[in-house]
């Protein structure tokens, strides 16, 4: 009975670490996943490619964007793309955090971009605070709202 009492203890112990482990391999396997869309959608938008930004976001998405407005839903983001209101000649996207509420991923980070053609700021290298929030539907993750600000460097 003693064998007994000491081995539950052992059985516990093995199961909470094996159980932690598991945990922690999802979380490492889903930021995994939430960061290379995020940087994705970043890169489509540089190539300036209008059809693989697009498969990236929600139909209702709504964005605060840095040019004091708020643009909603997906065909009004698209024709500021398709426009050259959105175009840039450098884009970095610097990923900080990245945070789960379910099935809700929230990506904050920093951005510096370039923009160009008919993009407002031409010429200037623009530094600004982002959140992107990616929502799973039908099994696919969409970007449903975003907010990117300037930051001040004067």
């Amino acid at each position: 009975m003693k064998r007994f009492m000491l081995i539950i203890p052992i059985v516990i112990w093995i199961a909470t670490v094996l159980v932690m482990g598991q945990n922690a391999k999802q979380k490492n396997d889903r930021e995994g996943e939430i960061r290379k869309i995020d940087l994705a959608e970043a890169d489509a938008i540089l190539r300036n490619d209008a059809a693989a930004a697009e498969a990236f976001y929600a139909d209702d998405i709504v964005v605060n964007n840095p040019r004091y407005t708020v643009t909603n839903g997906k065909q009004a983001l698209m024709a500021l793309i398709k426009t050259g209101n959105i175009h840039y000649s450098s884009f970095v996207r610097e990923i900080e955090t990245i945070t789960f509420q379910g099935e809700t991923a929230i990506v904050m980070g920093k951005e510096t971009v370039k923009p160009d053609g008919n993009a407002p700021g031409v010429g200037q290298t623009i530094l600004r605070r982002y959140t992107n929030i990616w929502m799973k539907r039908n099994s696919k993750w969409l970007l449903t709202a975003r907010h990117a600000s300037i930051i001040c460097t004067n």
